[in-house]
């Protein structure tokens, strides 16, 4: 399994900005966005093997997993 597995990936609508976001949340800040679901969640998935390439690349340690049945049960207890 690559590293990148163990990261949530959300792509969502925002009405606000009439497109979709992409976000990754507890590995990157911030995120992409745009008109097609597809590609913004393609562009997501680069964004996050780059931003776990330049973790490792600084010897940084990687954040903890968020793509486990937690993590839906961790975004509930936040809203």
């Amino acid at each position: 399994m690559k590293d990148s597995a163990k990261y949530a990936k959300i792509v969502e609508w925002s009405e606000e900005d009439q497109c979709y976001i992409g976000s990754a949340p507890g590995l990157i800040y911030g995120g992409c966005h745009g008109d097609d679901e597809q590609r913004v969640f393609e562009e997501l998935c680069q964004i996050v093997e780059e931003a776990i390439e330049l973790y490792r690349k600084e010897g940084i340690l990687l954040p903890p997993a968020t793509s486990s049945r937690d993590f839906a049960n961790r975004m509930q207890s936040i809203a």
